[in-house]
């Protein structure tokens, strides 16, 4: 009876390591994979600066007027965790401009390159 029950545990343990790896390991396929949008990048970047230079002067003020390091270290660490939330996910306002790049196989062959006096094919 017990041997049958940490039977049953074990396969139920190893079923969720198998299927947590897999998620971790094996991530979605996003539709714009491979797409950049460099003023996307630089939105978060300003985002990102702005909001951690505000969370770090309101963090500190509040900390010295109180006298506290706790709500330093606390207010500081929310602003982190917003920024963090902001910035990360892959919201659509920060893909709006994606970049078109040429495909590997886009006809354009050679293209009148030379390197050290040869043409390349």
């Amino acid at each position: 009876m017990a041997e049958q029950l940490l039977q049953q545990a074990q396969d139920l343990l190893e079923g969720q390591i198998v299927r947590l790896a897999s998620q971790l390991f094996d991530p979605p396929n996003l539709s714009n994979e491979g797409l950049q949008d460099f003023e996307g990048q630089r939105l978060t970047e300003l985002f990102s600066t702005i909001i951690l230079a505000i969370t770090g002067f309101l963090a500190f003020a509040l900390g010295f007027t109180q006298n506290n390091i706790w709500i330093t270290l606390w207010v500081g660490l929310g602003g982190t965790a917003l920024t963090f939330f902001l910035v990360v996910p892959p919201w659509p306002i920060f893909n709006e401009n994606p970049e078109n790049w040429l495909r590997a196989n886009s006809g354009i062959s050679g293209a009148g390159i030379e390197v050290d006096g040869k043409k390349i094919n």
